[in-house]
């Protein structure tokens, strides 16, 4: 039987989407302001105050600047690297120690549960890592951005939680079969886990991607410089000069194309990963989930 909704009710529910309305518009308008400012006329923007709810005029150039800077696109190659081989390597190590640590009978789970655990509120700091980099060998190299980072502790104890949450009796079930601990995690465990897996992907490959601070610590290198290192030097140096000296700019004009030329940069940086997200986004909820309780 469906009951009548009272008057309450659906006042409640006008103001509660009223407010989610709002929030969500305060949100997505940052964006939005970023995205029509890089394709407005850098003079028509540049005199504009206030809301800016549509481009101020049109064009294209800041985008052209910024697709014929070759670092743009040495910065985007490496940062693929970065996250897919970052990625696999986390995946790898992650999925390994989480299985380990969620087996019962495994011995050492007393002792290196609590190790695991003390790195989540301590660590060396930046100046021991740095010489650990150093002495590996791996200072200036891709792999100073893929191995240090190799399993986040906090993704660690979410994976080995979903692990433990499997029934015992499939993985007993297979032992006794004759499976040993590599099928076992392979043929049993691995096909259970592809939505955690997902998390994992999304969690470590959005990290990867958005890294700047190791690479600006541990890379001499520009050919080797990640994407948003790159992008870090047009916004916070202002190094737009050589993006615009193409242009046949006067000297004011060419200070208000590089304002569009850095929005333009941003939306660049940020639509690979908006086209990801949302492919991956239903797994959040079951991620958040399985974090909040641990065992």
């Amino acid at each position: 039987m469906i009951k009548k909704k009272t008057f309450g009710s659906i006042l409640f529910d006008i103001i509660n989407c009223i407010i989610l309305i709002f929030i969500c518009l305060v949100s997505l308008y940052p964006f939005l302001y970023v995205l029509f400012a890089s394709f407005s006329n850098a003079g028509e923007l540049a005199t504009h105050t206030g809301l800016l709810l549509r481009p101020k005029g049109f064009s294209v150039a800041a985008y052209s600047a910024v697709m014929e800077n070759q670092e743009i696109w040495t910065g985007y190659l490496n940062t693929l690297i970065y996250v897919i081989g970052g990625t696999v390597v986390n995946l790898i190590f992650t999925l390994l120690g989480a299985y380990v640590l969620s087996r019962n009978n495994f011995y050492w789970n007393k002792i290196l549960l609590p190790m695991a655990l003390f790195t989540m509120f301590f660590n060396g700091g930046l100046i021991p890592n740095f010489l650990l980099v150093q002495n590996l060998g791996i200072y200036n190299t891709r792999w100073a951005m893929i191995l240090p980072g190799a399993i986040n502790t906090w993704n660690l104890f979410i994976m080995r939680t979903n692990l433990k949450s499997i029934p015992s009796a499939l993985t007993e079930s297979a032992q006794i079969d004759g499976a040993n601990d590599w099928q076992t995690l392979f043929k049993i465990v691995l096909p259970l886990s592809m939505p955690i897996i997902a998390v994992m992907i999304l969690y470590y490959g959005v990290a990867h991607w958005n890294a700047w601070f190791d690479a600006m610590i541990y890379l001499r290198k520009r050919e080797l410089f990640p994407l948003q290192l790159f992008i870090r030097e047009i916004l916070m140096a202002s190094k737009t000069e050589e993006m615009t000296l193409s242009m046949d700019l006067s000297a004011g004009d060419m200070e208000r194309v590089s304002e569009t030329v850095k929005y333009s940069t941003i939306v660049v940086a940020t639509v690979p990963i908006l086209c990801v997200y949302p492919f991956l986004q239903k797994y959040f909820v079951k991620g958040v989930m399985i974090g909040a309780v641990k065992g």
